[in-house]
């Protein structure tokens, strides 16, 4: 099985490569909460990908991969017991945040199994691994890498990937 550790110095590594990673701007937590900017700390499943198919092909990985659609939402709204954290078509009643993006960050989406066995409203939604902006900015509580980076992770990983969230600083 294939393990990605994302520490607190902002680092991701897998299969014996580190990588430079954006991390929430709320830090990593343990009692993470909607709304705090926090990335969650812990051991998570890697679930599936989404891609905006009009900016780059089918990206090389073992993990499912779904073309984005320009109509295509993650439900953030802890009032909505039945489609928190999950994926949603827009427009959608409750709040919804679009995957379809202009900025290219979410051209790739790692989705990150956190919260979703059930999702539990209110403990935290649309926890990605995604594309970092160009200066590293921090996330909303997603993982994030510059383009390149994140495609040859995807090239690492598959359906049994854990990606472990430590906020102390572990070499390895």
């Amino acid at each position: 099985m294939t393990s990605i550790l994302v520490t607190g110095d902002g680092m991701l590594r897998c299969g014996g490569r580190s990588f430079r990673a954006a991390l929430g701007r709320g830090g990593i937590r343990a009692d993470k909460h909607e709304g705090d900017g926090a990335t969650p700390a812990g051991d998570w499943p890697l679930r599936y990908l989404f891609y905006r198919p009009d900016h780059l092909a089918r990206p090389a990985t073992a993990l499912d991969a779904v073309p984005l659609r320009r109509d295509d939402g993650w439900c953030d709204d802890p009032a909505d017991g039945v489609h928190y954290n999950r994926f949603v078509r827009l427009p959608h009643p409750g709040r919804a945040e679009a995957l379809w993006r202009a900025d290219g960050l979410y051209d790739v989406i790692g989705v990150i199994g956190y919260n979703d066995a059930p999702p539990v409203p209110g403990r935290g939604s649309a926890i990605f691994l995604h594309v970092a902006a160009a200066d590293y900015g921090p996330t909303a509580g997603c993982v994030a890498l510059a383009l390149p980076d994140l495609l040859a992770l995807l090239l690492m990983v598959g359906a049994a990937t854990t990606i472990s969230i430590r906020p102390e600083i572990v070499t390895r």
